[in-house]
């Protein structure tokens, strides 16, 4: 049986991939179809939504929180969703000891960055058709491309909230 990493060990750890970090988001994002799909379920039956058009802020909102509370969850017990368990990543803070609940929350705030600036600047732009998808793409790929600045490589929001990717897989014995 073994135990949860201890500080010490998880400190030391290296840092995933960019790409095994990318896949356990896209695998992530799998995962979360199913909980946007039962929260709006739950939405729009307490609240008789007829219409997609009808509560859209209120339930945003309530998907916003949803959301939040599910990562704020996984973050701060055990520092794995599913996903992340999947891949063998965790999330610890810098010096390896395990996220609270507020610095989770600041994760998540954080992690928006990944697509709100370029939301903000196809909206101020009034952009229409695939620039609406294109500036948001662009804006991912320059947020996903900052860990090239960083020593550890680390993503932005990690590196501002405090936090830091853990790769689990054990290092590889050389023959």
């Amino acid at each position: 049986m073994s135990s949860a990493p201890t500080p010490a060990t998880t400190s030391a750890l290296p840092t995933p991939s960019l790409r095994r970090r990318l896949c356990s988001m896209v695998y992530e994002s799998m995962l979360l179809f199913g909980v946007v799909f039962i929260s709006t379920l739950i939405f729009s039956t307490v609240l008789e939504q007829r219409h997609a058009l009808y509560l859209r802020h209120a339930l945003e909102s309530w998907l916003f929180v949803i959301l939040g509370l599910y990562f704020i969850w996984f973050w701060n017990r055990g520092g794995q969703t599913l996903a992340m368990k999947t891949w063998r990543i965790r999330l610890t803070r810098t010096d390896g000891a395990p996220v609270n609940a507020w610095r989770a929350l600041v994760r998540f705030l954080l992690s928006w960055l990944w697509f709100l600036p370029g939301l903000a600047l196809a909206w101020a732009l009034g952009a229409k058709g695939w620039m609406l998808i294109w500036i948001p793409a662009i804006n991912a790929v320059v947020w996903a491309a900052l860990i090239y600045a960083d020593p550890q490589r680390q993503f932005l929001h990690d590196r501002l909230a405090g936090t830091r990717i853990v790769d689990l897989n054990p290092p590889k014995k050389k023959q």
